[in-house]
């Protein structure tokens, strides 16, 4: 069942990311939307839509934004350091999680019913892989803090149009792809998604009602696409 759009109102950090630009273009084409709330370092620009309000803020600095969080239904966050091998553990934990965790703590605050998250594909808490770990460690802390519907995307390769890291991206983009017939059956999750694709997954799951709490993984980001395009 599809939610009226014009019911909706949606704060989103990460709109300038790889996946928040794709998610911020797809929401751009929906009708009615009562609000979108840009948070950011840098005001994104071209974005002539009367619904839309940016602010500028720091994602270490919960008074930059908290005051702009009031009067949404919805919060969608695709923050993210793009390469964690770049920085250090210290620097990861503080924007994947920590600055995460206290967006999501303040939009519980101000009564937001729905959160999406970006993560990835085999977080879990107890995993050996840091990455992987620090990710299911920020879920079961955003489980807890009770939202109405928790939405959390797992994508595993995220293919994007350009090269944006190196030569190790560039191998990755050009492979993955071939890998997709071997995927299959509990292995389906680790195809790669089209940036794109994921975008319009995350922005048109809005619009669906979902399980209080729910992972959507490749599968997943195909049927919410078709399923909003069958009932518009």
């Amino acid at each position: 069942m599809t939610i009226n759009s014009n019911q909706i109102s949606i704060v989103m950090l990460g709109a300038s990311g790889a996946v928040g630009t794709e998610t911020l273009q797809a929401l751009l084409q929906v009708k009615n939307i009562r609000q979108l709330t840009l948070l950011g370092r840098n005001p994104i620009s071209n974005i002539n839509v009367d619904f839309v309000q940016q602010h500028k803020i720091s994602i270490f600095d919960i008074s930059s934004y908290q005051n702009y969080l009031q009067g949404h239904t919805a919060a969608i966050c695709t923050l993210g350091v793009g390469e964690p091998s770049k920085m250090s553990k210290e620097e990861f934990i503080g924007i994947d999680k920590i600055a995460v965790l206290n967006f999501a703590v303040e939009c519980k605050k101000a009564g937001i019913k729905h959160f999406e998250l970006l993560a990835s594909a085999g977080i879990h808490p107890k995993s050996k892989f840091f990455y992987l770990r620090t990710k299911g460690e920020l879920v079961e802390e955003l489980k807890a803090l009770n939202f109405e519907r928790l939405s959390i995307f797992q994508p595993s390769m995220i293919l994007t149009p350009t090269n944006r890291y190196g030569i190790t991206q560039a191998i990755t983009l050009k492979v993955w792809p071939l890998l997709k017939p071997f995927f299959m059956g509990s292995l389906r999750k680790y195809r790669g998604i089209s940036v794109k694709v994921l975008g319009q997954a995350m922005a048109k799951n809005i619009f669906i009602e979902g399980k209080t709490y729910e992972i959507l993984q490749w599968d997943e980001f195909y049927s919410t696409i078709y399923s909003t395009y069958e009932n518009e």
